[in-house]
């Protein structure tokens, strides 16, 4: 199971490859821009500076839209639609690097699945107290997002232990078939040994030619099914929903509800939001389960030998680009979209009657469903990910490192979600009662109350503050979680 790669290349590393053991600082920059990128999202709710959407409403299943944000909110939402799908497939990702790493340090599949079951069952508890906390009891279980990443880190790490144990199997298999039918039963018993020890760790060595093809066509094949598995769970949300993502008329109306009722049914594959439900989930686990499913394809690729820095740059961009092209189509060809017929703007209204709504404007054609995830959104967050990662990858490492503020949020990534929720929210509370006045933007957990912060110097002001409080912080305990051991529950923050 260790260092699953069908194949290595030759000699030394190549010019540019990261030695063995140095930690990749892209993923790490990535995931400490998107942080920052979540903060400002979640600014503009403390101190209600805007209405939560880019159509002035929740980005959700159905949902008519009628007119769009103004200009800087409409971009400051649309950037922020990054930052839920990229900490899932990092998290894919992750798993990869982390079932590698833990596999050299001696782990074995049961210590493994007992530390992907544990870290699930710890986020988990975070959310329920830190939900039940926030809005004073009057949730008892808030997914805002962290039960969806727990969820689907032991489902992708189950998954990645599943696919090693099989990866061999089938590599076996394709030997025994090769010498059984191609060279034939009296091919060289004299090798049975050396084939076995290669086929038991396939091509962790240079000199396991003999067993390299195989094991090639055995990591494709997985590669083929993760690939596929990645689009079955996207689409599911569309097949799952109860209108197909429709809206037959301006006011959007379900009249046959197939999913369950039940919130501990819904909560798994649903989206939860109605007021007085005691269960609030706006990330349900199974419709974002595709996203660490390509993590995960993205992990085993991008290990599975040295890459040069300009290969690794250049295969981003391509990879960004079949997003690009697949999220073009969903625009031209209308297909794949959770908001078919939702989109009712001035926009659209301007449109000869039987044009596509999408080509209306450039607020059309940007809008995508997250309430589930829709195929659209995946394209569009998938190709803006990877492009980020393709800039941070093309920085030398050397520079790379002296981006210190996004390397001490990406290395805290739970510690940076759970403290800049309570700083935001309760300095926000603090400047709206100073500064505030009526915005008529209602605030999510009392909506009765619509005081807040509408300047938008001042939001960006009290984002940058609430970001360099933060910096000391996040430094602080990626330092302290560091020093501890591998199995330690401090490094699952």
């Amino acid at each position: 199971m260790e260092n699953n790669r069908p194949f290595t290349t030759t000699g030394a590393l190549a010019a540019g490859a990261k030695p063995a053991g140095a930690r990749v600082l892209a993923p790490d920059l990535t995931r400490g821009l998107l942080m920052m990128i979540m903060a400002l999202d979640h600014g503009s709710l403390a101190l209600h500076t805007w209405q939560h959407g880019t159509g002035r409403d929740s980005e959700a299943d159905g949902r008519v839209i009628t007119r769009w944000n103004f200009t800087t909110a409409y971009v400051v939402r649309t950037l922020t639609h990054l930052c839920a799908p990229g900490f899932t497939f990092l998290l894919g990702m992750g798993v990869v690097y982390l079932g590698r790493s833990r596999t050299k340090l001696g782990w074995g599949p049961a210590r493994l699945a007992r530390y992907f079951a544990v870290r699930c069952v710890v986020l988990t508890i975070v959310t329920a107290v830190f939900g039940f906390v926030v809005t004073k009891g009057k949730v008892w279980f808030m997914n805002a997002v962290l039960f969806a990443l727990a969820v689907d880190y032991l489902l992708a790490g189950l998954l990645w232990l599943a696919m090693a144990k099989t990866e061999v199997l089938l590599t076996r298999s394709l030997v025994w078939a090769r010498k059984r039918w191609v060279l034939g039963s009296s091919a060289g018993s004299a090798n049975e040994d050396a084939d076995e020890e290669g086929i038991l760790q396939p091509l962790l060595r240079e000199r396991e030619a003999d067993t390299s093809y195989e094991a090639y066509i055995s990591w494709s094949v997985h590669n083929m099914v993760l690939l596929v598995l990645g689009a079955v769970t996207i689409f599911w949300n569309i097949w799952l929903s109860d209108d197909g993502g429709e809206c037959e008329t301006s006011v959007s109306a379900i009249t046959t509800v197939t999913s369950p009722t039940n919130p501990y049914l819904r909560i798994w594959f649903w989206v939860i939001m109605q007021p007085d439900s005691r269960i609030n989930s706006g990330f349900p686990p199974m419709a974002w389960l595709s996203f660490a499913i390509f993590g995960i394809l993205y992990g085993r690729i991008i290990t599975v030998r040295p890459w040069t820095r300009l290969a690794t740059v250049l295969t981003h961009i391509a990879a960004a680009s079949l997003f690009s092209i697949l999220f073009l189509l969903t625009r031209v060809l209308q297909f794949g979209n959770l908001s078919t017929g939702c989109l009712q703007t001035p926009d659209q209204h301007a449109q000869p009657r039987g044009q596509n709504p999408y080509l209306a404007s450039a607020a059309s054609f940007f809008y995508v469903v997250k309430y589930p995830p829709d195929v659209a959104f995946l394209a569009f967050t998938m190709a803006c990910n990877l492009l980020i990662l393709a800039i941070f990858y093309a920085i030398p490492p050397g520079v790379a490192r002296r981006l210190t503020m996004l390397l001490d949020f990406g290395t805290s990534a739970l510690f940076f979600y759970v403290t800049h929720m309570l700083v935001l929210f309760t300095l926000g509370a603090a400047v709206v009662a100073l500064f505030g006045h009526d915005t008529g933007v209602p605030d999510p957990t009392d909506p009765r109350n619509s005081r807040g912060v509408d300047n938008l110097l001042g939001y960006f002001a009290f984002w940058v503050g609430a970001m360099l409080l933060m910096w000391p912080l996040c430094r602080w305990y990626s330092r302290f979680k560091s020093g501890k051991g591998a199995d330690s529950l401090w490094r699952l923050f």
